[in-house]
């Protein structure tokens, strides 16, 4: 049939009758590919997208589909992939757990999102990652875990690989292959030089996948359509890539549009343009343009934009009038957006390409039977064989790149390599994904596909540095899972010589040898040196460094470090690379006038030369495996290299700006040395010297260059080897280049290159980074330590000293021509820092081991005292902190405390014993950090010697053996005395002539005398003896110098040492010493009179302190007494008692001259919970409850930090819905008020609020922390928000009453029965007969007509301020109210004040302070003076109100409310004819009668108290029935034993007693009562009623403090029994024995009963949540989070996974953050967060901000973000995972968070974040 098919040619005459479409599949296939973009009119749908899927599973499979499906799905349905139905269907099983195959990795490929696991212990390098699943159930303890989210799709986990990790890491699901199966990748004796012609593994040479015991048979027919189908898709796809183009542009006019490749055989003037995605323009922008050019609407132009962005481009227009389109396309290109115009046939072709690709994917992801891996082989074969052209007859020239230079025989996958550029992001990452899967099936695939890419990657390089648009997609970072292989790696080294191409590439790119957009190869050799410049593009291009990593990580595989050190070639390539930047941007200092243009080159050069020194420091690394003759060979390259640039030999550098080296002869003490002459403050200087750098790695292999080794290749050291190379002078010259450097150094940190201006402090700055310095500075300095092993250390030192320009000083000058006094003092502290550097720092000197350098670096960071761990890694270079050992290593030397407080950081601290190890003179520390240490460690000594002025003795310089060895022996040069003796010399003379010492006199002294102690631990006796001879200036010697000092009162903080110094050298010298030495007779009295100086001071010292004390007990006790007093003889001392402080903006005291208040906000709330009838865990969770809400409940989250099992397993999946949150509909609307506790005169409450309104003018565009439309202001002092002013109320200062309970009954009804009826007072209450007041509602149209009459009084403009606001949320809150209330504009409509603001308010107190331990007493012990004051400020406003209304009656009406509420409250007055409270009393809420009596007539609360108790417990017998009663069963609610029965009594009779008057609700109780059991229902009675008593115990606490006294209750009792005792109410237990109360009860019940009977009215009752109020519940470990993300993270309202997720720690929701899909664009463009705010918290949000890893605070289209409740290990936070470490939740923080939203702080916290910002709005679009 083939045969047949090849020569009947693809390509269908136009005019074929559709009739005869060819039968068999293929060619079906084919006809369909061919004929589709016209028969569709070249429009592409789903359907289009449908039928093609199944032309291609038709042709795939042939007859063979039931072996793909099951036997009943012959076909698959419309739209649906193959993957997806098998998985639906569990067919062979799919879609559940792989099976275990040894040695068969896992291969999961990564979706975007999804969380991935890196181990930096297990891994063998960062690219190996873990998926969730392997993670979990592999071994990490302790180990250092990071987790991240994958940005894109297309990585895979690299668990089950055994060339990924270091050992095993025994997952369970991956077990490795037995030991006979395991790659070699040691470079045997094979050939090490690489391949020049580069030959790719074809698809015949990889045998099928070995050891796979889930094969399927099938007929070969089969796998021959499947082949041949694979293969025909993937040659469509190429051919249709072909004729696309390499990057997006317009052409300029329809000739040249017209002139475009084409597949068209018809070259039909239909014409489509594309915009294409980036990552430079917003949606907004796109949509706009959009909009603007083509006239579409913004819900089309904002689909198009999300799909834009979503696959990477779209077709915003297509037609037929080319003028118009390329108009268009001209408009758009103008704001740089990608943008192509082609042919609607090309385009509909691509998108045909498209669902081919997603097709592949869909393949890789599916099974044959249970053989999952054979169709992947298929594809593999077909991508690794070479494509079959269809014969183009039609259309114009397709651009196809020529490969035969490249690659002889190109396969498929070397065309897609290619092509990839041309593709865009969907396609992309999914092609990504199958090479992914085809990588991950055997040892062999890897290899091949690896050999493919390394073939082309010269020219996916090219691509992605010079024409990719989306760099982030390209297939250049396949190589990331590539070159880290290390099997791949050696075979692409060896075969396709990859490192000498990359270094090629690196070359030319930056020669900007570049046209066309491809990177020229190598010129020729003739013209050795380029030239570079620094302001060409591919300097400013940051694409670059991906390519310096690529080489990095191919040469840090072994295989590959093992050819580096064998084969001369590599290290020959890499030293002309290094060559081409040496020198590279060189400074000179400007003298007189500052630097005319400053440009930024020198960051670019500095990203380039530091991204080649890590390259380097990676090639050093690779001669470990060397033999000598072969680091010899390496070495004699490199010094060669260097010279030949550094004697200007070749023509690398720029002969105007550098000269030949030249040398002069100085003398210096006595002896002639012959050095390079050259003046830093005149010459050319870089700070670059890649070469030097190069050498410095080759040198600190000190093992292989010991004379022990070098003797056996016949060189006798390495100072032999280097003058075999070149001559002395020769050899000066190259390491004058690095000293050129560390002089300039030390110049520019003196202030002598001011005028160059910011580059050359960036420069150094950069140069000496902590984190940098390493890779430059500490390679220049070793140089110069080689140096001196090389030559005679005296020249090396006389170079130095004359490169630093201060011979003359150490010859006893102490006046410099150009430096001045500071700046002299300043190089001399800089040189002594070198000379102390060479002679001590031994890291590279001994080779030290990693661990032990690491040890080292943390325990000299760690020194100056604890820190965090981002600020430790600051200070450590970055290759240090990379490596594995480093968090072990900090585990040992530091102690980590962890963070206490919600705004601590972890810390490390140094382990006390460890201070020993520390040197102050440290060569990483600068001056002001070796002071701190220094201070530091004499403390230490102080501590654990005792002595009063200890010395620091300095270390011995301890390296062994090896080059380096000879060190110490420095210390006996003549040349090093001299500088040792001239530091301390010329200090004393300038002393003598100043009278003082000279800046920076302390620190030269500090140098020069730890150079002589130096020289003292080391070689003693010969440096005594040298002090003693030679001698300087004045016939001085050292010890001369030495002893005057001694006695100088300048030189006091020396005493110590030199008494030391002194007592060295006199242990081989005395008489030299005694000779000198002034003895001083009276030292003891001078002693002794410092002494008593000291004591006089401590003791005025202590003195102070006693009296400060005194004075702080003095006024704590006045504070404490107040209360006292005011018992005694409160009446009298009233008025002057109670002080109230200043206004807190004129600061004149408050009194009663002017009228004053205190600051307060009413917000709207929906804090309060209902308790949920729905759910019985609820339930459940009462009957857990302990019984005092006031002893600490148990936390949410371990307290521990970080938690003892770092890997706890929670499943997130199997948490309650929402995150057990709260749900949104069981809330209870009201009125919050808050006081911030400051005051103000009403006046100057009235000119500040001016002030923020010309505030507000002033800055029109800023978003405002207030606003002024609902009357908010910020308190100037605490910053709290505000919107209210209240009058000040004193507390009541009646006694507790002793009248008994029954007579009070009497007495009141007696004096019911006396008054008159009062038909006003009847009037002013609810006509639905609740008895509430119309006066006290937030609506009530007459307050408006009261308060006119009353304008001018200041105390009512206070009141004014609360009812505006109550009146504001009132009128736009009543759909959020429960309550019967009247309409709009008749009297006592809007919110119920006492209810709903004062009885709110309260409860939201009790309610905040659950769980929360009290020190003993009641819950209202715990109130702080400003919330009591605050209680009886809103019930003074509640009672101006009355007062308002019924203002003829003589006490303001206080005795008619008073009555009322007695009539409401007794049965036999509220069912007569005389009121008409239709209205059960048990249908109101008991707590609100209450407010209103503390309103009007405190002096009955006690009484009154007692009676809301009993309506309470009537009232939650009701409520529980309904809940009880739909909850049904008891199945899930566990048992309790009865344990109140002291309380309550028999509670059964009181349950039947309640419900009996209606004969329904009686038989529904009795259910209820049977199902449940007394011991639970008494339990439930418990947890409902305890909050009204709490919250009663409030109430009385605020009104009267008297008569509720702190309580003297013993504490042992449970708060229900305390609060009992001390509210004095009788317990339920005791009813028996009060008939006044059965009686109201009855009376109560009885009226409910029949209101229930005759259900007229609504009679349920809704209780209130008792428990602790939780937050929604987040994992202990943030990552657990993602493991269920697409189950527990899922947004309502658009059903996807958000990309940003936000979840709602009130209710649990997730919502999409600041996405498009949930915007509501009715309102403007609100984002979900604050449309979801609304349904939620009401007028405030709190959100957990997953992937920024922050909080978001809403507050009324105002937010902020806070700091997340989640620190990683070191206790810091990580703000959007940028470290990427695993984050634990912080109790602290998270009690904090919860403790914010109970007080109601979260608007004061928003308002304080923007107050203290210009923030520029737009909170509502979150």
């Amino acid at each position: 049939m083939s045969g047949f098919m090849a020569l009947f040619n693809s390509k269908f005459p136009p005019t074929m009758n559709p009739r005869d479409r060819p039968s068999d599949p293929l060619s079906r296939l084919r006809f369909t590919f061919e004929t589709m973009p016209g028969s569709r009119k070249y429009v592409f749908t789903p359907a289009t997208r449908a039928e093609i899927l199944s032309e291609l599973y038709d042709a795939f499979w042939g007859p063979y589909s039931h072996l793909f499906l099951p036997l009943s799905n012959s076909s698959l349905p419309m739209h649906a992939t193959l993957s997806q139905v098998q998985a639906e269907l569990a067919f062979a099983g799919a879609g559940s757990e792989e099976p275990v195959i040894p040695g068969k990795p896992c291969g999961h490929i990564f979706t975007k999102g999804e969380s991935c696991f890196r181990c930096k212990d297990c891994a063998l390098d960062e690219s190996c990652v873990l998926c969730g699943r392997c993670f979990r159930a592999s071994i990490h303890k302790d180990h250092n875990v990071s987790f991240f989210i994958a940005q894109q799709s297309g990585g895979c986990c690299d668990c089950g690989d055994p060339e990924a990790w270091r050992d095993s890491i025994q997952c369970p699901y991956h077990p490795l292959q037995q030991p006979e199966q395991v790659i070699d990748t040691s470079l045997g004796a094979s050939d090490t030089t690489p391949r020049v012609v580069p030959r790719s593994i074809s698809e015949a040479e990889i045998p099928p996948v070995q050891h796979y015991p889930y094969r399927v048979a099938f007929p070969p027919e089969l796998r021959e359509n499947m082949a041949r189908t694979i293969a025909y898709a993937l040659d469509f796809l190429l051919d249709t890539l072909d004729f696309s183009p390499d990057e997006p542009g317009v052409p300029s006019n329809e000739a040249d549009l017209r002139l475009q490749p084409s597949a068209d055989p018809m070259t039909k003037d239909q014409y489509c343009v594309i915009v294409w995605n980036d990552d430079k323009h917003s949606f907004d922008e796109v949509i706009q343009l959009i909009c603007d050019t083509t006239n579409r609407d913004r819900k089309e132009a904002t689909a198009l934009a999300h799909s834009i962005d979503e696959l990477g481009r779209e077709i915003i227009d297509m037609n037929t009038n080319v003028t118009r389109l390329l108009e268009i396309a001209q408009v758009i290109s103008k704001i740089e957006v990608g943008i192509t115009v082609r042919r609607a046939y090309d385009t509909f072709r691509e998108q045909v390409a498209v669902v081919i690709i997603e097709w592949l994917v869909d393949l890789t992801r599916s099974r044959l039977g249970s053989d999952t891996i054979v169709i992947r082989e298929v594809i593999a074969a077909e991508l690794l064989s070479p494509r079959r052209r269809e014969s183009n007859l039609f259309g114009s020239g397709p651009q196809v790149p020529n490969l035969s230079g490249d690659i002889p025989n190109p396969c498929r996958i070397d065309w897609l390599f290619l092509y990839h550029t041309r593709l865009w992001k969907k396609p992309r990452t999914n092609l990504k994904e199958v090479y992914a899967s085809v990588l991950i099936l055997s040892h062999p695939h890897k290899i091949a596909i690896g050999s493919h890419f390394a073939a082309v990657y010269p020219r996916v390089v090219d691509a992605y540095l010079l024409v990719d648009r989306e760099a982030e997609t390209s297939i250049k970072y396949f190589a990331l899972q590539l070159f880290t292989v290390p099997s791949v790696a050696s075979h692409i080294v060896q075969h396709h010589d990859l490192v000498t191409r990359l270094l090629d590439i690196i070359i030319n790119f930056f020669t900007n040898q570049i046209s066309e957009k491809r990177i020229l190869p190598s010129p020729n050799r003739s013209s050795d040196v380029a030239d570079l410049d620094v302001d060409s593009t591919p300097f400013k291009s940051k694409r670059f460094m991906p390519v310096f990593s690529d080489l990095r990580y191919l040469c840090h595989n072994k295989p590959v470090q093992q050819l580096i050190a064998r084969n001369q070639s590599f290290i020959r390539k890499f030293a002309r690379v290094c060559q081409l930047f040496m020198c590279v941007h060189p400074n000179k200092r400007a003298v007189t006038s500052h630097v005319e243009y400053e440009t930024d080159a020198w960051i670019s050069v500095f990203n380039v030369t530091l991204s080649l020194s890590r390259v380097i420091k990676v090639y050093g690394e690779a001669f470990a495996w060397a033999t000598p003759t072969e680091l010899i060979k390496a070495i004699h390259t490199v010094v060669q290299e260097i010279l030949d640039v550094c004697t200007l030999t070749n023509d690398k550098l720029d002969k105007s700006k550098f000269t030949k080296p030249v040398m002069h002869d100085v003398v210096f003490g006595d002896v002639e040395y012959a050095i390079v002459e050259f003046d830093v403050l005149e010459g050319w200087v870089s700070f670059h010297h890649s070469l030097h750098w190069l050498l410095a790695e080759l040198l600190k292999h000190v093992d292989i260059l010991s004379e022990e080794s070098l003797v056996q290749v016949g060189v006798a050291s390495v100072r032999d080897l280097f003058m075999r190379i070149s001559k002395e002078s020769d050899i000066l010259t190259m390491i004058d280049f690095p000293l050129r450097v560390l002089a300039m150094v030390a110049q520019i940190r003196a202030g002598l290159w001011v005028r160059n201006g910011f580059p050359i402090r960036g420069q150094l700055l950069h140069y000496r980074d902590f984190m940098l310095r390493e890779l430059c500075y500490d390679q220049d300095l070793f140089i110069l330590q080689t140096s001196v092993v090389l030559l005679d250390p005296n020249t090396v030192i006389v170079s130095i000293l004359d490169r630093f320009g201060l011979l003359q000083f150490f010859r006893g000058a102490v006046v410099h021509p150009i430096y001045e006094g500071p700046q002299l003092s300043s190089m001399v502290e800089e040189v002594l820092y070198v000379l102390i550097t060479l002679l001590t720092e031994k890291a590279s000197a001994s080779k030290m081991p990693l661990p032990a350098a690491v040890r080292r670096e943390i325990i000299h960071a760690l020194a100056a005292g604890p820190c965090s761990y981002t600020d430790l890694v600051k200070r450590v270079a970055e290759r240090m902190v990379d490596d594995i050992c480093f968090e072990h290593v900090l585990k040992q030397v530091a102690n980590f405390r962890a963070p206490e407080a919600m705004s601590d950081t972890g810390t490390y601290e140094l382990k006390d014993e460890l201070y020993e190890e520390v040197n102050p003179f440290y060569y990483h520390y600068a001056r002001n950090r070796r002071e701190e240490v220094e201070v530091i460690l004499k403390a230490w000594l102080k501590k654990k010697t005792g002595v009063a002025d200890p010395v620091i003795v300095p270390k011995p310089i301890g390296i062994e053996m090896g080059p380096f060895s000879i060190l110490p022996s420095l210390l006996e040069s003549e040349v090093l005395l001299q500088v040792m003796f001239y530091a301390i010399y010329n200090i004393l003379v300038l002393t003598e002539a100043a009278g003082a010492t000279p800046p920076s006199s302390e620190a030269i002294l500090d140098q020069a005398f730890y150079l002589v102690m130096l020289a003292l631990v080391e070689r003693c006796s010969v440096f005594s003896h040298l002090s003693a001879i030679k001698v300087f200036e004045d016939g001085k010697n050292l010890i001369d110098i030495i002893c005057s000092m001694e006695h100088d009162e300048h030189f006091k903080p020396y005493m110590a040492r030199v008494g030391w110094i002194l007592g060295e050298i006199s242990k081989f010298v005395p008489e030299e010493v005694q000779a000198r030495r002034r003895v001083v007779g009276v030292a003891e009295p001078g002693l002794d009179a410092e002494t008593l100086k000291k004591r006089a001071a401590k003791a005025r010292q202590e003195a102070i302190m006693a009296q400060m004390k005194a004075q702080q007990a003095s006024f704590a006790i006045n504070f404490d007494d107040g209360d006292d007093e005011e018992d005694d003889d409160m009446e009298e001392t009233l008025e002057e008692e109670i002080q109230y402080g200043s206004c807190i903006v004129c600061q004149e005291d408050l009194n009663d001259s002017k009228p004053w208040g205190t600051l307060g906000l009413v917000q709207p709330s929906r804090l309060l919970r209902k308790h949920p009838d729905s759910h019985s865990s609820y339930l459940n969770e009462l009957m857990g409850m302990p019984p005092s809400l006031d002893q600490c409940s148990q936390p949410q989250h371990p307290t521990t930090f970080p938690p003892a099992d770092a890997n706890i397993q929670e499943d997130v999946t199997l948490f309650p819905p929402n995150f057990d949150g709260f749900p949104a509909q069981h809330t209870r609307f009201g009125l919050h008020a808050s006081m911030c506790g400051h005051m103000m005169h009403m006046e100057c409450f009235q000119v500040y609020n001016t002030s923020i309104r010309q505030r507000h003018r002033a800055h029109a565009t800023r978003n405002h922390p207030e606003s002024i439309l609902r009357k908010e202001y910020i308190c100037p002092l605490c910053k709290s928000l505000g919107n209210i002013i209240l009058p000040i109320s004193r507390p009541s200062p009646l006694p507790a009453t002793n009248v008994p309970f029954p007579d009070w009954i009497r007495a009141a009804g007696i004096s019911i029965l006396k008054s008159k009826p009062d038909t006003v007072m009847d009037a002013l209450q609810f006509r639905n007969g609740t008895g509430e007041f119309v006066f006290w509602s937030a609506q009530d149209p007459n307050y408006a007509t009261q308060n006119r009459r009353l304008d001018s009084v200041e105390s009512h403009k206070m009141l004014d301020s609360l009812m505006n606001v109550s009146k504001i949320v009132s009128q736009q809150t009543r759909h959020l109210r429960e309550r019967p209330e009247p309409e709009p504009s008749e009297r006592g409509s809007g919110i119920y004040l006492p209810e709903e603001l004062v009885g709110y308010t309260i409860s939201s107190m009790e309610v905040a302070t659950r769980g929360t331990g009290t020190s003993g007493g009641t819950v209202a012990d715990g109130l702080s003076e400003a919330q009591t004051r605050m209680v009886r400020s809103l019930l003074g406003c509640l009672t101006m109100l009355a007062k308002l209304e019924l203002d003829g009656r003589p006490d303001g009406g206080k005795e008619s409310v008073k009555q009322a509420i007695i009539k409401r409250l007794l049965p036999e007055w509220s069912r007569t004819s005389l009121t008409s409270y239709s209205y059960p009393l048990l249908l109101r809420d008991p707590f609100s009668v209450l407010v209103e009596t503390a309103a009007v007539a405190p002096e009955m609360l006690q009484h009154v108290l007692v009676l809301c108790y009993y309506a309470c417990l009537a009232r939650t017998v009701i409520g529980m029935v309904y809940v009880l009663n739909k909850a049904r069963s008891y199945s899930g609610i566990q048992t309790v034993s009865h344990s109140h029965t002291d309380i309550f009594g028999d509670v059964r009779m009181f349950f039947m007693s309640v419900v009996r008057h209606s004969p329904v609700f009686e038989h529904t109780a009795t259910l209820v009562f049977e199902t449940f059991g007394e011991a639970r229902i008494e339990k439930m009675l418990y947890a409902f009623t305890l909050p009204f008593l709490r919250r009663a115990a409030i109430l009385g606490r605020s009104v009267l403090p008297n008569a509720f006294p702190p309580s003297s209750v013993s504490t042992g009792d449970n708060e229900y029994k305390r609060l009992l005792a001390a509210l004095n109410i009788p317990p339920l237990s005791d009813l028996p024995n009060q008939d006044t109360l059965q009686n109201a009860l009855s009376g109560w019940c009885a009226h409910y009963g029949h209101s229930h009977a005759a259900s007229q009215l609504n009679c349920g009752v809704v209780l209130d949540y008792p428990a602790v109020y939780r937050l929604a519940r987040l994992p202990i470990v943030l990552d657990n989070l993602f493991n269920g993300r697409d189950k527990v993270m899922r947004c309502a309202r658009c059903n996807t996974v958000p990309v940003d997720a936000a979840i709602c720690l009130i209710c649990g929701v997730t919502c999409c953050m600041l996405s498009n899909c949930c915007m509501d664009v009715d309102s403007n463009g609100r984002g979900e967060c604050n449309m979801h705010t609304r349904e939620c918290g009401g007028a405030i949000g709190l959100y957990f901000v997953v992937k920024r890893c922050s909080l978001l605070y809403l507050y009324a289209n105002n937010g902020s973000f806070g700091q997340s409740p989640y620190l990683d290990v070191h206790g810091e936070v990580d703000i959007s995972m940028r470290r990427g470490r695993r984050q634990y939740i912080h109790s602290p923080r998270w009690d904090e968070i919860r403790k914010t939203w109970l007080n109601h702080g979260i608007p004061t916290a928003v308002a304080r974040k923007l107050e203290s910002t210009v923030d520029n709005g737009g909170w509502e679009t979150l």
